[in-house]
């Protein structure tokens, strides 16, 4: 009977043990459970973020999906401190083993499983537990969790075969969710210290090793205390590991955490603007009529322009991985180098807040004070004013939500008329208020806009891009996507029109106020200046000044569909650009990337350059999978872009950009031209220097909220000086190598009055030229 049952016991066991076998067998070749396709193991962490770089090679900031904000280092990138305390507290042998550590299983088998001791310590080894965060998915029972074990560990093994120890410990860390958005051991050092992974000292590693067990209930934000006792369990471990001495421990163990906490999030860093809209540039699909409202069809058409001609528009969705399926900047763990220099990009950035935000805004709320209307424009009558807000009203995320509701028009309107504690911006950080919704309506239009884009003439490359002046709370881009009237810098665009048919900028044009018929009916320009009215005054004068009659003038003996042909030339595809007289004095809707790009053939020798934003993208493995290239059309002849710049250094040296010589003492080659619409809505600055073409628009979030004042309100007052102080600071950094010393590329004593063609004072032929 005796000799039965121990036949029977061998049985068992010999079945048990072959039952496990084929069982784990059948787990490796993926028959039972998931087992990972090798390519997958060799390449596992395979969903981190993209990182964006500048051009002088700093990492601008990394797009993620759903908060998983990683980004992956070599094991050669981690503090020594941080090795040992993952190694000490979380797998003592991991040296040792090949993926499984039969004694720590046997004692979590017995201590925890059948004596039922919770804190004896689990039995999963480092490369287990990055097993179970690879590819496991969360257990919803006890049986669940208990059947995901045995894959885990045939993962683990599978790990070890293909990875050194070292290499494991760094995918690990890599992969680990710290809370906080920090995904990865490089972002959860930067979240929790402001410092490098390297950089780490014990107690700093030792606390985000700590983590590990549980980051939730380790939060270091909110429950320090707690945070600090697990730590300094961690430092217990490291002594017994024999990393750390009793003394070391004692110096170590009463000290806080320190933390220097700071949430990371795509809208922190430089160029927040930009990198948004990269990321959406890049991921864009085809342009497809449905998606987009008929009030917008400007934008499909200028998409579907992007999708045929722009490689960069739509890149991801334009080309394949091996795999087949499309790139994705949210989980690819893309590399993009991009034209942007940080430098350049914090001075712009600098330059916007100093004038726009510290002396713009102050102005500007100054002026409201008392204002019935405010912040809308003082001339406007009350239901103008009233039917202005009740649009903002409708286009809040309060009313949409309460409309949704099924609310009526009274309780829609009780609640916007109802005081409400909310929090609200300020430049000096939020602040707790008191006030209604409707009133929170009118505080944030309150706030000024601003664009700027810099950028080479010479290849397209943009140096700096600023879509406005926080991107948190006011996150609609004015450098690519805010259309507004474009007012006086649409006048070179016409002189070059004149330019390319023979004109000079020493022709002369009478300076006086004149009826035009257009479609029928009469068209009066009017001029805010009378200065040498009545005279014969030449082309150059008539743009130096910026005058609207000798523009109207210039206008009359050119033809508008002429202008139009040009205006699509130089980069302007917006189909709401029609042919007529008053187009000569910018009443078309453009955007700063739009102006910037077209001003940079007046110094390029009339060659255009599209905005190159990137140089190059690499796949998670280093590769160069794109690269991108200066996009360049001849607009205007280099003759006629020769002209402009004469005409356009003019504005600077004796026109409305004067300021520059006389306030800001700039003293090399500028050209320029200011911009200012009806009503003070628009100002505009678009400055050139031989090797940076760089453009301003600052205004309101509505066109009728503006300073009331011509002095306030005029461009030169309110965009020149953000380029003013852009290029001192980059004159100042000499490591840029851009000089002030530096001249146009102009033919040597070029004067090209001396070669004029026509009399523009007798053209009453000019029309059939162009009909």
């Amino acid at each position: 009977m005796d000799k039965k049952f121990v036949h029977l016991l061998w049985t068992l066991l010999v079945v048990t043990v072959l039952a496990a076998a084929g069982a784990f067998y059948a787990i490796a070749e993926g028959w039972i459970g998931y087992m990972p396709p090798v390519e997958d193991l060799q390449n596992p962490i395979n969903r981190f973020a993209t990182q964006v770089y500048s051009a002088d090679g700093k990492l601008m900031g990394t797009w993620n999906y759903n908060k998983e904000n990683r980004i992956c280092v070599d094991y050669d990138q981690l503090s020594p401190f941080l090795v040992k305390a993952l190694v000490a507290t979380e797998d003592v042998r991991f040296y040792d083993h090949s993926g499984i550590d039969f004694k720590a299983l046997a004692r979590a088998v017995i201590k925890r499983g059948i004596l039922g001791n919770k804190n004896a310590g689990g039995g999963s080894t480092i490369t287990q537990q990055l097993a179970k965060q690879l590819y496991s998915g969360k257990a919803s029972s006890v049986t669940e969790r208990a059947l995901q074990k045995p894959i885990e560990w045939v993962i683990a093994v599978q790990l070890e075969r293909n990875y050194t120890k070292d290499e494991i410990i760094a995918m690990y860390l890599n992969y680990f969710d710290f809370l906080h958005n920090a995904v990865g051991i490089k972002t959860a050092s930067n979240t929790y210290f402001g410092k490098e992974p390297k950089d780490l000292t014990v107690n700093e590693a030792a606390t985000l090793i700590g983590l590990c067990k549980n980051p939730s209930y380790f939060n270091p934000v909110r429950n320090p205390e707690r945070c600090r006792e697990r730590r300094n369990v961690v430092l217990q471990q490291m002594v017994k590991a024999g990393y750390l001495t009793e003394a070391e421990y004692d110096e170590y163990s009463p000290r806080p955490l320190n933390l220097n906490f700071h949430v990371a999030d795509h809208k922190d860093g430089i160029a927040a603007y930009f990198r948004y809209f990269l990321r959406r540039y890049l991921m864009a699909k085809r342009p497809e009529i449905e998606n987009y409202p008929k009030w917008n069809m400007s934008k499909y058409h200028q998409d579907s322009i992007n999708w045929v001609n722009d490689p960069l528009y739509g890149w991801c969705n334009k080309n394949r991985k091996k795999d087949g399926q499309p790139y994705n900047v949210y989980t690819d763990g893309l590399k993009v180098y991009t034209t942007i220099d940080s430098r350049m990009q914090r001075y712009a950035e600098e330059a916007v807040n100093e004038h726009v935000v510290k002396y713009l805004q102050p102005a500007f709320n100054r002026e409201n004070r008392g204002k019935p209307n405010a912040p809308f424009s003082g001339n406007l009558t009350a239901k103008q004013f009233n039917d202005i807000l009740g649009r903002s009203v409708k286009q809040s995320e309060r009313y949409r939500v309460m409309t949704a509701n099924g609310a009526s028009y009274d309780d829609i309107h009780k609640a916007f008329h109802t005081p409400t504690k909310m929090s609200v911006f300020t430049y000096h950080g939020e602040i707790d208020t008191t006030m209604t919704p409707l009133d929170s309506i009118k505080y944030y239009k309150s706030f000024l806009r601003c664009g700027f884009m810099s950028m080479s003439p010479q290849n397209g490359a943009v140096k700096a891009y600023v879509g406005g002046t926080n991107f948190s709370h006011f996150n609609y881009d004015m450098c690519v996507e805010g259309r507004r009237q474009v007012g006086s810098t649409i006048k070179p665009f016409l002189y070059s029109l004149a330019m390319e048919n023979g004109f000079s900028p020493c022709d002369l044009a009478p300076n006086v106020q004149q009826t035009y018929v257009v479609a029928g009916k009469n068209w009066t320009p009017r001029n805010t200046s009378h200065r040498r009215y009545g005279e014969m005054v030449t082309l150059k004068w008539g743009l130096a000044q910026s005058n609207n009659w000798i523009t109207a003038y210039l206008m009359s003996k050119l033809n508008p569909q002429a202008f139009v042909t040009l205006l699509r030339e130089y980069g302007f595809n917006n189909p709401d650009i029609h042919p007529s007289m008053s187009l000569c004095l910018g009443p078309c809707d453009l955007t700063v990337s739009e102006m910037v790009s077209a001003y940079t053939a007046f110094v390029n020798h009339g060659i255009r350059c599209a905005p190159l934003f990137v140089t190059k993208i690499e796949d998670n493995e280093g590769n160069v999978i794109a690269q991108f290239q200066p996009r360049l059309n001849e607009v205007i002849s280099e003759q006629s872009a020769n002209k402009m710049l004469y005409m356009l250094k003019g504005v600077v040296d004796g026109g409305t950009a004067g300021r520059l010589r006389f306030r800001y003492n700039f003293k090399g080659d500028i050209a320029a031209k200011t911009g200012t619409t009806n009503n003070n809505s628009d100002a505009w600055f678009m400055g050139m220097t031989p090797t940076l073409v760089s453009g301003v628009w600052v205004g309101g979030d509505d066109r009728d909220i503006h300073f009331d004042s011509m002095k306030m309100g005029q461009g030169a007052t309110m965009a020149l000086p953000v380029w003013a102080q852009y290029m001192r600071r980059v004159y100042n950094d000499r490591r840029l190598g851009y000089s002030e010393d530096a001249i146009f590329d102009l033919p040597e004593g070029y004067n090209p009055c001396e070669t004029s063609e026509i009399d523009v004072t007798d053209m009453n032929d000019i029309e059939e030229v162009y009909e």
